[in-house]
């Protein structure tokens, strides 16, 4: 049944969105090959929308109106905005949030409103939001985004019907003009790609889709083919450099975030023209994004001051112009190369970021309801001060941002490999075998084989009714997950561990850990290990006071 554009739509859409650029962000990495062949624009697609995301959670904790939980997830992709593509992006939000608030405020519609029709207010956005931001850039290229954009507006404007009618339209109108940018630009004819940044918007509003109809549209091809079905494998990391080697261009990326008032604005976007290219700028209200790419960054950010107040000014260096733009990225920290290896571990509970820590890890704590950002762990990493990390994120909701915080990582000449560990028993595991002195790449290669070679289980809490894949359960009951499945429901914690743990220890094993939560029974722990010595010979115990919500965390190596 298709759904209406309120609150929780543009919360479900900023989710759904998230997760779609974390599945397709190496892709879009892979074929980044305009302005800057750079391998970075799925990234930083996916930072724009993770900073927009956790932004309509905040405001969703009240009770927002369409309008503002659109702003909100505008105003969260503009001071999260990321590259060229994170901020065209950030200014199509910006222009669906300005249309649905005029709607709201009756601003819109007049004498050319269709009369009980539903999908009004979406369609006047898209187009609102494709004008927007051919506007904010300072000379729009054909065969990029802006042309994407482009189409999936005057689809949307000529589309009668509901929400989910409006954007089924503008998705596939969005995707035939995406198939169609290799033939208007050469830098994506030689690589023989689509363009990155209308790949990145032509899967956020395939999530819009989904949302609004539950329909789940199929993955843009990333060739020239056009042809439809699953996006192919990622291309060689170096396809785009290849295919721009003879391209040159300014030095560096400079982006800030400005505060400043329109007319002081529109001079430093005179300034700023001069200086370089792909200049976007960004926002309103006082508060702009702005992204360049120039020789003399110093200038730039001089410009910004004279302007008004710029903050959280970064600048990247592309390497050599015209060939490996990624050659001799400088860490901004400048560590100490002498530092040992550091590992990061993204861990639930107190206990266990002890433990991590007595075990030579950096933790970051993750609260219930609270995963860490991408920025966060990246922050973690590079506060490190070592040439080289290993990240554990200890979660499977957690593969995307680690790998967003990895690359940003990477992108200050840091070392960074991430162990695929799906929970912390596993990063427990893993930490036992990790040995500093070891080269990089072996210790890597022992870690990932302690993790994986790891079973995990945990016991929970159902919180309502609900269809598990170990039937129905009821609120109150206990859950037994095996490797994140649902194997067991019933309604004592002990009993239920107990089977928990034969089962996992059905394929034989010879060390059992318990990570025991702020939620567990007294004597859990105590039953539980003199379970394992009756029923399993020679197997071995381990308790930790995890202090993690939930009531048990078991691994079986």
């Amino acid at each position: 049944m298709p759904h209406p554009l309120d609150a929780a739509t543009v919360r479900e859409w900023s989710a759904q969105a998230l997760d779609a650029l974390g599945r397709a962000r190496e892709t879009i990495d892979a074929i980044n090959v305009y302005p800057v062949a750079d391998a970075d624009t799925g990234t930083n697609l996916y930072l724009t929308a993770e900073s927009a995301a956790r932004a309509v959670e905040a405001a969703c904790a009240g009770e927002p109106t369409p309008a503002q939980a659109v702003r909100a997830m505008a105003h969260g992709a503009l001071i999260g905005a990321r590259g060229n593509s994170g901020t065209i992006l950030a200014q199509l939000l910006r222009g669906m949030a300005e249309e649905i608030a005029e709607a709201e405020n009756g601003g819109s519609g007049g004498p050319h409103e269709r009369a009980g029709d539903d999908g009004e207010p979406l369609r006047r956005a898209l187009v609102r939001a494709a004008a927007a931001a051919r506007a904010a850039v300072a000379h729009p290229v054909e065969g990029t985004v802006l042309t994407v954009a482009a189409a999936a507006a005057g689809a949307a404007a000529d589309t009668a019907g509901d929400c989910a009618a409006v954007a089924r339209a503008a998705w596939s109108a969005a995707r035939t003009a995406l198939e169609a940018t290799p033939g208007q630009l050469p830098a994506l004819s030689r690589a023989g790609v689509v363009d990155a940044g209308g790949y990145g918007l032509v899967t956020v509003l395939g999530a819009l889709v989904a949302v609004l109809s539950g329909e789940r549209p199929e993955a843009p091809a990333a060739g020239r083919s056009g042809t439809s079905g699953p996006a192919p494998d990622p291309l060689p990391a170096d396809a785009g450099c290849a295919a721009s080697t003879e391209q040159t261009g300014p030095a560096c990326e400079v982006v800030y975030l400005l505060e400043a008032g329109d007319d002081a604005v529109a001079a430093l976007r005179t300034r700023l023209d001069a200086l370089g290219d792909s200049l976007v700028v960004v926002g309103g209200d006082g508060l702009w994004n702005v992204h360049v790419h120039v020789d003399d960054a110093g200038a730039a950010v001089e410009a910004g001051i004279e302007a008004g107040r710029p903050f959280r000014i970064r600048i990247t260096h592309f390497g050599v112009r015209g060939g490996d733009r990624h050659a001799d990225r400088t860490p901004a920290h400048a560590p100490d190369r002498a530092a040992r290896r550091a590992v990061v571990a993204v861990v639930p509970g107190d206990g266990l970021a002890e433990l991590c820590a007595e075990a030579g890890a950096i933790t970051v704590t993750a609260r219930p309801g609270e995963p860490p950002a991408s920025g966060e762990l990246a922050q973690a990493l590079l506060r490190t001060g070592a040439p080289e990390a290993v990240l554990l994120p200890n979660d499977p909701e957690l593969r995307h941002t680690a790998a967003a915080a990895a690359e940003q990582a990477r992108a200050e000449g840091m070392r960074v490999a991430i162990i695929p560990t799906r929970s912390p028993v596993q990063g427990i595991a893993a930490l036992a075998v990790h040995e500093p002195g070891r080269r990089f790449d072996e210790d890597v290669v022992a870690m990932t084989s302690a993790a994986g070679a790891t079973r995990y289980g945990e016991l929970c809490v159902a919180e309502r009714q609900a269809w598990t894949t170990a039937g129905i359960c009821q609120a109150g009951d206990v859950l037994g997950l095996i490797d994140g499945d649902v194997a067991l429901i019933g309604a004592r914690a002990a009993d239920v561990a107990a089977a928990v743990l034969d089962r996992m220890l059905s394929g034989g094993g010879e060390l059992v850990t318990l990570v025991v939560g702020a939620d567990a029974p007294a004597d859990l722990a105590d039953h539980l290990e003199e379970h394992v010595r009756r029923n399993h010979l020679a197997v071995d115990t381990l308790v930790h006071e995890g202090r993690q919500s939930g009531p048990l965390l078991i691994g079986v190596e």
